[in-house]
């Protein structure tokens, strides 16, 4: 609660500081003298609702659209050794972190990954693959699954969901401005909006989403640091470390779904431009973080 709470009034003093200036550069008057009549901070407004809009929403919906998309199964009762060391595990950590026990699920896929997710802290979901469970040793898994129940922990569903409504506020915002403007001073397009307002809304916004999920990534990879971090604190740090050697000897694992990377254990290889849109750090980097943890 005081994540969201902190997050709102950021955004709502965001908007008075982005008034504010409005205000002070005169910013309206010059662009009322150029044709463009854009109430900006109508536009403002318009872009937070549509911004957190579809954010907030797919929070709500995580856990339901993890469930079906990765086939998860529930496990509601152990049918042998290893689900009930899983639940008891996860339960365990759950626990001496201070939440509401998740739940806890396996999906099937060959490769070793995991992930959390839900919208509350104390209703969440942990699960791993088929592949993760048959190609790490148990002390491995259970570091795995205390860096997934360090993200429930520390909120990242939610903070990350708040950090995309941030950002796709302004996505919207900048492009509704570049779009009315080349409409009005370019095109001179004198009532409601000409082609040209809807064609160029539509290249700003893909423009400024792929540069801003360069800053949504940047946060994905700082809680990966950090549940890394809560997992060797659960499990211990040699264990931790152990299971990220053993992801390393994977050759490349397969991404999930973009709604559930952020979450994961295993993140992909990559290197140069490409970097900047990675949800996880390298492995190598995430190792020696823990190695000179102290």
């Amino acid at each position: 609660m005081r994540t969201i709470v902190f997050f709102l009034a950021t955004n709502a003093a965001v908007m008075l500081l982005v008034s504010v200036v409005f205000q002070v550069l005169g910013l309206q008057g010059i662009l009322a003298a150029n044709g463009v009549d854009l109430n900006l901070q109508a536009v403002l407004v318009m872009a937070m609702v549509i911004g957190f809009s579809g954010s907030i929403i797919s929070l709500f919906m995580s856990k339901s659209m993890a469930k079906k998309s990765m086939g998860v199964h529930i496990i509601e009762h152990p049918a042998d050794q290893t689900q009930k060391w899983l639940v008891n595990t996860v339960y365990s950590q759950a626990d001496r972190a201070g939440i509401g026990r998740p739940e806890v699920g396996i999906f099937d896929s060959a490769d070793p990954n995991a992930f959390a997710t839900g919208a509350n802290k104390n209703s969440a979901l942990v699960a791993v693959s088929t592949g993760l469970l048959r190609s790490m040793t148990q002390d491995e898994v259970e570091a795995v699954l205390g860096h997934e129940v360090s993200h429930v922990a520390n909120g990242d569903m939610v903070t990350m969901a708040l950090i995309q409504g941030v950002i796709n506020t302004f996505v919207v915002f900048l492009s509704t401005i570049i779009g009315h403007i080349i409409d009005r001073v370019v095109f001179k397009t004198e009532r409601g909006h000409g082609p040209a307002y809807y064609v160029v809304s539509f290249l700003a916004q893909m423009v400024l989403s792929v540069l801003a999920s360069i800053i949504a990534m940047w946060f994905s990879r700082q809680r990966e640091f950090r549940a890394d971090q809560g997992g060797a604190e659960l499990a211990g740090r040699d264990k931790m470390i152990a299971s990220l050697r053993r992801l390393q000897q994977v050759h490349e694992p397969q991404d999930l779904p973009d709604q559930m990377a952020a979450f994961g254990i295993a993140g992909g290889k990559s290197a140069g431009l490409k970097a900047l849109f990675l949800t996880h750090p390298p492995l190598e980097q995430r190792i020696q973080a823990l190695q000179n943890m102290s």
